[in-house]
């Protein structure tokens, strides 16, 4: 798709187009915002993360896993499992309310402005449905005030292409929100599930140390 058919696009699109780019100029907007945050910095692989603070927890070392999760302080994951390694001394309870409270504070982070690229996809999909309406509208109240046969074929034409160029403009727009909205739910999905599985194992292994300690006694 060169730059000439993007002008002609929006130019024959007629009034609609105006605000399929403007839910065009969101949805990059938000597909920028959100690639970055979930792919970049709340992200971090679930499984040699928990490892490794794993390892530093089997060892006694819980200053050593919180510096772990210090270092990737910016990640959804590694604040709610700091948040539980910060009260590891405390009851089984008081725990799981800390780790609770962390999550209720990152997972909206991680969920944020995801909804809006589906409304979006569905706007853009209307606009262009508006677009289509509109053109032929213009198109036979042309035709009804016109005599000439030159001219009502000429502004049939007119009116049935920029229907036609409404249409593809706002599907093209929904395509991408909705498959930008398909993917990066996915991604986020994935971020709530690691939070999910291994606050469950940190509580354990926490919960598996207390027992030992107490045998060692």
């Amino acid at each position: 798709m060169n730059t000439l058919y993007i002008v002609k696009l929006l130019s024959t699109a007629g009034f609609a187009a105006i605000f399929i780019l403007a839910a065009l100029v969101f949805a990059v907007g938000f597909i920028i915002e959100r690639s970055v945050r979930l792919y970049g910095s709340l992200y971090v692989k679930g499984k040699p993360f928990m490892a490794e603070i794993q390892t530093y927890i089997l060892n006694n070392d819980l200053d050593g896993a919180i510096r772990v999760c210090n270092a990737k302080q910016d990640a959804a994951l590694p604040k709610v499992l700091k948040a539980g390694l910060m009260r590891a001394s405390r009851s089984e309870e008081q725990i799981q309310n800390a780790i609770d409270a962390a999550s209720l504070e990152v997972i909206p982070q991680v969920e944020r402005n995801l909804p809006f690229l589906a409304t979006i996809a569905n706007l853009s999909t209307l606009f262009g449905l508006l677009g289509t309406i509109l053109g032929l509208i213009g198109s036979f109240s042309a035709i009804a005030s016109m005599v000439d046969p030159a001219q009502r074929q000429q502004a049939l034409s007119a009116g049935i292409s920029e229907a036609m160029y409404a249409t593809a403009f706002g599907l093209l727009v929904a395509i991408l929100a909705m498959v930008a909205h398909a993917i990066l739910s996915s991604r986020a999905s994935a971020i709530v599930s690691d939070i999910d599985e291994y606050s469950v194992k940190l509580l354990d292994l926490i919960s598996a140390r207390k027992v030992q300690h107490s045998s060692e006694k």
